[in-house]
C-alpha cells in the first residue's frame, strides 16, 4: 500500500469518487494508488523511469511508458475527468504545449509547481547566484528543472491561453498554508496547487 506524499494529500481531495483520471509523471503511482482504494477512480499514469514503472505494475497501478514532451496524442479530447501534473511543469522543454494538451485530454486540470518568486529564491538571485533553498534543492547544473516560474508567471500564462482558474493553494515546503502567505503569495509561498480548466466559449448565433 502505498503512502502519499504531503503534496499528494490536497490533489486527493479535489478527485471526486468514480472519475477518471490521467495522471502525468506518476512516479511510483502511489497517488493513483490511493485513488484507486479510497476513491474507486479509474485510469492511467503516464511514466518514462523502467523502475517506477514496474513499481506502478506492482501496486496494480495502469500505467504506460512515454515521454511527456512528446505530447498526449494518443489521448482523445476529455478522456479524463482529471488530468495531474505535480511538480513536473517546470521540467518540460514546452511547458505551455503540455498545459493545452493536459486541458484537451482532460476536462479539469490539477498543477503543482514549485514557486520561483520565493522570497529565498530572489535573495539569492541578488546575491548573483541561482537559488538552491527546501523546495529547489538542485544546484544549477543538475537540475531537471528548466522552465521556472512564478505564481505571477503561471496566472498570466493561464490569462493569455483562455484558462480558468476554479482554486489555488499555496503553502511552504511542508505544504503547510497561513494568513500572511495566502495575502502575499508570490513572495512567500514556495509551492503552488492549482485547479483549472479551459475557459468556456460563448456561443454565437447569425
Amino acid at each position: 500500500m502505498s503512502i502519499l506524499r504531503a503534496d499528494q494529500l490536497p490533489i486527493a481531495e479535489w478527485i471526486r469518487s468514480g472519475s477518471r483520471v490521467l495522471d502525468l509523471g506518476c512516479g511510483e503511482g502511489a497517488l493513483l494508488d490511493f485513488l484507486q482504494r479510497e476513491r474507486a477512480v479509474t485510469g492511467y499514469g503516464i511514466e518514462i523511469d523502467p523502475e517506477n514503472i514496474l513499481k506502478c505494475l506492482r501496486a496494480g497501478v495502469n500505467v504506460i511508458q512515454s515521454d511527456l514532451d512528446r505530447g498526449l496524442s494518443d489521448f482523445d479530447d476529455h478522456s479524463f475527468d482529471y488530468v495531474i501534473m505535480t511538480e513536473t511543469l517546470q521540467a518540460m522543454r514546452y511547458p505551455h504545449q503540455l498545459l493545452r494538451e493536459m486541458l484537451r485530454v482532460g476536462r479539469e486540470g490539477i498543477v503543482t509547481f514549485p514557486n520561483f518568486g520565493h522570497w529565498k529564491c530572489r535573495l539569492q538571485i541578488a546575491r548573483g547566484r541561482m537559488p538552491v533553498t527546501s523546495h529547489l534543492p538542485n544546484t544549477w547544473f543538475n537540475t531537471p528543472n528548466i522552465h521556472m516560474c512564478t505564481i505571477r508567471d503561471f496566472e498570466a500564462l493561464c490569462v493569455s491561453e483562455g484558462i480558468e482558474i476554479l482554486e489555488r493553494r499555496v503553502v511552504d515546503n511542508r505544504h503547510r498554508t497561513q494568513f500572511w502567505m495566502r495575502q502575499f503569495p508570490n513572495l512567500l509561498a514556495e509551492v503552488a496547487i492549482y485547479r483549472c480548466r479551459r475557459r468556456a466559449t460563448r456561443a454565437t448565433f447569425d
